[in-house]
């Protein structure tokens, strides 16, 4: 593996980090490698102008989690990410909950509930989750810090929740938030978020009434709709018939076309 060894990609898949390992497969400097993170880079292809071009390019891939070969300078990279284990942040312990929480544990998501009411936060009641905590949700956020491979879900549907929540979410990296209510209670809410200083970029970042237009009424059903566009947001995609769809319905790599 050249200069670099297997030792920090090692360390990164362990920490569940996100992170690229960039390899020349074609031309000089055949098998060099770097890694390169959203905040680092170690080894190099051997020269600093290719690898300031290689870590621009990797961190381009990073969010959409999908290895590549690109052509530079007369050599042909492959750019091998890694990405953490999707997560999904469930606020509030509500009935929805254990049914979003079962299939995002199915489509392999780690699930976390968080709820400050005791009687709702159990483990008996979203037994599904890999962990369920009573806690105050930006309390929880403020000691958790979500990263970009989080996708909150913000279900408490009341103000004394929902507001902190949202918040402490803006101001994260996390890749998705969605909130639950009507559209007149969203509207609302949207306006305590600007009245609190938050911007009309920053309040864009949340789907509500979150879930995708599927006609769901039971907790199984929207469920299914909020999952379904927490996966559509994971690979950007809006969601939607693939009747309609223009583009190729699997991405490059899915295709095996790399």
């Amino acid at each position: 593996m050249g200069d670099l060894g297997w030792e920090p990609v090692r360390d990164l898949v362990k920490a569940d980090r996100r992170g690229a390992l960039v390899t020349i497969v074609a031309g000089p400097g055949l098998g060099a490698k770097l890694l390169v993170t959203p905040d680092s880079a170690e080894g190099s292809l051997g020269d600093p102008v290719l690898d300031e071009t290689a870590i621009r390019l990797a961190r381009e891939l990073l969010p959409a989690e999908e290895a590549a070969v690109r052509e530079v300078d007369g050599r042909e990279l492959f750019f091998d990410v890694y990405a953490p284990q999707p997560r999904l942040l469930i606020v509030g312990a509500v009935d929805f909950a254990a049914a979003l929480a079962r299939l995002a544990h199915l489509t392999g998501f780690r699930v976390s509930v968080i709820d400050a009411r005791e009687r709702f936060a159990t483990k008996e009641r979203i037994p599904h989750a890999d962990e369920v905590v009573v806690a105050w949700p930006q309390e929880y956020l403020a000691a958790n810090p979500p990263d970009d491979a989080t996708h909150a879900a913000v279900l408490t549907h009341e103000p004394r929740f929902d507001d902190p929540t949202l918040s402490a979410l803006l101001r994260s990296p996390v890749a998705y938030i969605g909130a639950m209510g009507s559209r007149r209670a969203h509207a609302e809410r949207l306006e305590r978020l600007r009245e609190a200083g938050f911007g009309d970029d920053d309040i864009a970042r949340i789907s509500g009434p979150i879930g995708l237009d599927i006609g769901a009424t039971s907790p199984e059903e929207t469920a299914v709709s909020i999952l379904a566009e927490v996966i559509a947001a994971r690979h950007g995609r809006r969601g939607g018939p693939l009747s309609e769809r223009t583009a190729p319905v699997h991405s490059i790599q899915e295709r095996g076309e790399l």
